[in-house]
């Protein structure tokens, strides 16, 4: 019979299904039904449908079959063929049957004991595998199911520092698994370790501003890797939380470098890259490849290469809150890269582990969906993944003081798990800032998602707007003519006015305004590979416009680590796991570029005393400016509410994109306060005409 195959399916809560696959002719059998090895009872066929080679048989029971044991059909002649349970998962009941409320999920260490709680409904048995701290042997214990297909086991002693490991046996298959709501780790992820969170410290908010609006903010994106590891610093932990927590370091050029670096910008935020555990840079040896970190593997647990030392499981854990709370003394937030819209690889996770066919999204032809294109997406609709994610952002807020969410391919998560979050997260800070990237995807999904097109669903956040993006970079690499101004136009008043097109926004608090993010070549190296016969200074030029372009815009802007220098990866777009070269931010070319960082935390400085930069009622835009095209494909923006605008009587903007001078009659004495080298805020030199140079902006008041 090596050419016969057969497999048995529980369809519905009633029906099983029974496949063989056969060159042997089908003959009508008798067939028992096993539970737990032990308990036997006969089952009829209700249906037989069969072919020269293939036989399905169907067998309807009395009663629903109730999941949580060991179920096989012995079959004579074929022997005991278990019995798949994975597709109860789509069964109309199973989460009002399985949703589980309560929060103790993962292991809770106390010094007497510690509690190990798994939810896992279509296992039959699972099993504890643990080794207490500083011992070599691993002791094994049968864990009791409970309702909700909740596993629990109590392990009386001290417990902290334990490593230990799930063996989940579901559809008479046994599989290994990690904790999903561990909150400590081994190198690698090797095995889940309990942890004592007293331990940890109480974070604290004390030296924040607060928010009153999302426009207060301004984003700059950067990773704990690529902001210390470059060798011309002092940074003594490079690469490392403890290296961007380092206060006092500087460049070879003396200038600030790592935490005062990113202090001295002016920035509100820094946005680090995923700061949860990945998978594909070693722990132990993190220099030999790189990874930004988009191939998330734990999610409640800190990634080990940025700590100083992997084999000791609390240091990933007090190191991050380390930097946490110099950045947060620095009166800088936190907002943490999240990636809960899909995993390295379903099958070696371990949610799939431990509930397969239940966290990951599938076609309707059954292969796994990857909307993403980075792996399998996340079912984040289904209510236990809803669950875990939010807990999951509860956990980095209470446990690390984080501040803003950045939600990557937020377009694939479903829009009631984002208005979760949303709620969570402004109980504990109403300053908290929500984003993400709301490209439209995940057509697989059953509910509505978190799109940019669904934008008036999700007040609460704000979305990477790719019409400000293309429409600016295009213009301010030549393309002039009217159409390109009108997107420009719509865009710098934050896409949520019509002017010239529809509204994209509620809000200009909706709006992400950038020209460049960590995906794809850096805008240096776009204008590079679009105006290849300028010179460095010209291009440089062009950077700095840019830069003038998303803060002085209506929105909240964002600046990516090294855009503010005009760095370049070398033409190279999706540097994700490229060597540090390309992706480290260039502490040498910050000393040879002084000038471009003296001006970009100008424009920051200029940003935030300009209070009518934060309007984000589109009411109060519409009527606050007027927005026109200059000569050679410039454009001049008036303020015209003179109560916003106070102490200033009067103040216009004007950008040039083009390689020639503009000059414009202002009509009256006008100082200037912002010119190619930054902000003048104590101008004393007035002007009657506007000269204004190829490739900058200017600003000038009454």
């Amino acid at each position: 019979m090596k050419d016969t195959f057969t497999s048995a399916r529980l369809v519905a809560e009633d029906l099983i299904r029974l496949i063989i696959f056969s060159s042997v002719p089908y003959e009508r059998l008798e067939v028992t039904l096993v539970k737990d090895h032990i308990k036997e009872e006969k089952i009829v066929a209700t249906k037989t449908t069969s072919t020269a080679s293939l036989v399905v048989v169907d067998f309807r029971l009395k009663e629903p079959l109730p999941l949580g044991h060991s179920y096989a059909l012995s079959v004579p002649s074929y022997g005991l063929i278990p019995l798949d349970v994975s597709e109860a998962t789509n069964f109309p009941s199973f989460d009002e049957k399985f949703f589980y409320e309560e929060n103790d999920l993962g292991s809770t260490y106390l010094p007497e004991r510690t509690t190990f709680v798994l939810w896992a409904p279509l296992a039959s048995a699972v099993w504890l595998k643990v080794r207490k701290n500083g011992q070599t042997e691993w002791n094994y214990f049968e864990m009791v199911r409970f309702p909700k297909g909740i596993y629990r086991f109590i392990a009386n002693g001290d417990y902290e520092g334990a490593s230990y490991l799930y063996y989940v046996m579901n559809s008479e298959v046994t599989s290994v698994a990690t904790d999903p709501y561990a909150k400590g780790s081994l190198a690698n992820g090797e095995a889940s370790v309990v942890i004592d969170l007293r331990r940890l410290s109480s974070m604290k908010r004390d030296a924040l501003p607060i928010l009153n609006c999302a426009t207060d903010a301004i984003v700059y994106e950067g990773n704990v890797r690529d902001l210390t590891i470059d060798r011309h610093t002092n940074i003594v932990h490079k690469g490392k939380y403890l290296g961007l927590a380092e206060p006092g370091r500087k460049t070879d050029g003396g200038n600030p470098a790592g935490l005062d670096y990113v202090a001295s910008l002016g920035v509100t935020h820094l946005q680090l890259q995923p700061l949860f555990d990945f998978k594909t840079v070693d722990e132990r040896d993190p220099l030999k490849s790189y990874n930004w970190g988009y191939d998330p593997a734990q999610y409640f647990v800190p990634e080990g290469s940025y700590s100083s030392d992997v084999e000791d499981p609390y240091s990933r854990l007090l190191e991050l809150q380390q930097l946490v709370s110099a950045l947060h003394e620095k009166g800088l937030r936190v907002s943490m890269d999240c990636v809960y819209n899909h995993v390295y690889e379903y099958a070696t996770s371990a949610f799939e582990r431990v509930v397969p066919n239940y966290f990951f999204r599938r076609k309707a032809n059954g292969k796994m969906a990857n909307a993403s294109f980075c792996g399998d997406d996340v079912a984040t609709e289904r209510p236990m993944v809803r669950k875990m994610i939010v807990d999951c952002c509860r956990y980095w807020i209470e446990t690390f003081g984080i501040d803003a969410f950045r939600f990557d391919l937020m377009g694939i998560m479903d829009q009631t798990t984002m208005r979760d979050i949303a709620k969570m997260a402004k109980e504990h800070d109403k300053s908290f800032l929500l984003y993400g990237e709301g490209w439209s995807m995940g057509a697989e999904a059953s509910e509505p998602l978190a799109s940019m097109e669904n934008y008036k669903n999700l007040p609460e956040y704000a979305f990477f707007n790719d019409h400000f993006r293309d429409s600016f970079k295009k213009w301010l690499t030549g393309d002039l003519n009217e159409a390109a101004y009108q997107a420009i136009a719509h865009a710098y008043v934050s896409s949520s006015v019509d002017f010239y097109e529809k509204a994209r926004f509620l809000s200009a608090e909706q709006t992400i305004n950038y020209v460049e993010c960590h995906d794809n070549e850096t805008f240096f190296d776009y204008v590079s590979l679009r105006e290849s016969g300028l010179q460095l200074s010209d291009k440089l030029a062009i950077c700095k416009l840019g830069l003038a372009c998303v803060l002085t815009s209506y929105g909240i802007p964002f600046i990516h680590a090294g855009e503010e220098i005009g760095q370049s990866k070398f033409g190279k777009g999706n540097t994700y796991n490229l060597p540090d070269i390309f992706n480290k931010f260039s502490y040498r070319l910050l000393d040879e570029r002084k000038p471009m960082y003296d001006y970009f935390r100008s424009l920051t400085g200029f940003r935030k005393e300009s209070r009518f930069l934060h309007a984000y009622d589109p009411r109060v835009i519409d009527e606050l400016l007027n927005i026109e095209p200059i000569e050679k494909g410039g454009f001049k923006v008036s303020f015209l509410d003179k109560n916003l605008i106070s102490p200033f009587l009067d103040i216009v903007f004007f950008f040039n994109p083009s390689s020639e001078n503009i000059s414009y009659d202002l009509g009256s004495d006008y100082s200037v306060v912002m010119d190619a080298a930054g902000y003048v805020p104590k101008a004393s030199v007035k002007v009657m005409r506007a000269l204004i140079p190829p490739h900058t902006f200017l600003a000038f008041a009454r």
